[in-house]
């Protein structure tokens, strides 16, 4: 299938290692310019590095989401760069397991207003596209609770602003339609990667691992290039009568019908 992205025009925040970081690879091996962001300037400018052999537009920014501020402006720079944007995935995060006021601030101050504040630049040069795209990355922790997999509790905050990620794509979904913009959610289960959070539990033969991989119905852990090439094609022009969707790419892991 043709997905039609070929110079087409976007930005993944988080875009360095694990999901984020396949997004942009198949993005940029569909023939997409690339506007990345992260926390770590070596590994910003690597991977930017990396794009760019492609024969693609690609720029980058070491930066933390929680400056909504420089978010915004690196949001606008990066469209610059790029001579405009067709696609927004918000992909940071700060992961599962936090606890406390701290875990419920950084969710809230990363994973919610991250994905706002990236919007919010964004829409402006989205409304110009003639195929305008609005991914997010949230979590089946949205979707399901007290899966015996995890501690009780354990993915509360994390699941509580995931959930509303997914609800604030579904309204984006309706006020941007008549603009031109589609927005669209993906839910990915149990993902593994070197350095990634099942591949430390697998290091420190944490029993959450070993109860992970006997719920998954398919047999294995998720890899990031399952949730990439589910982004790309939602993200593309192929997919331009889905708006206000969320994609569960899980292996059947959760126990809910959609």
């Amino acid at each position: 299938m043709d997905l039609g992205l070929g110079g087409k025009r976007a930005i993944v925040t988080g875009a360095t290692r694990g999901i984020g970081r396949a997004i942009a690879e198949v993005l940029t091996d569909e023939g997409c310019h690339i506007g990345i962001c992260a926390r770590d300037p070596a590994s910003v400018e690597a991977a930017v590095a990396a794009f760019a052999k492609k024969g693609v537009r690609a720029t980058g920014r070491a930066l933390d989401v929680r400056d909504g501020a420089a978010l915004k402006a690196w949001v606008a720079e990066a469209g610059d760069e790029l001579g405009g944007l067709d696609i927004l995935v918000s992909n940071v995060s700060a992961m599962g397991g936090l606890a406390g006021d701290e875990g419920w601030r950084r969710y809230f101050e990363i994973d919610l207003m991250g994905t706002v504040h990236a919007v919010e630049a964004a829409v402006p040069m989205l409304e110009k596209s003639d195929s305008a795209a609005i991914v997010q990355i949230a979590s089946i922790a949205a979707i399901e609770v007290g899966h015996d997999v995890f501690p009780d509790g354990f993915l509360q905050a994390y699941g509580a602003m995931k959930a509303a990620l997914t609800n604030y794509m579904a309204e984006l979904s309706r006020t941007l339609g008549p603009k031109g913009i589609r927005a669209n959610t993906v839910s990915p289960g149990q993902i593994y990667f070197p350095g990634g959070v099942w591949h430390k539990r697998e290091q420190e033969g944490n029993p959450m691992y070993r109860k992970a991989l006997e719920k998954i119905r398919v047999g294995r852990f998720g890899r990031p290039d399952d949730v990439a090439r589910a982004v790309a094609f939602l993200a593309s022009p192929a997919a331009s009568f889905v708006s206000g969707a969320n994609l569960v790419i899980d292996g059947a892991f959760t126990r809910r019908v959609n």
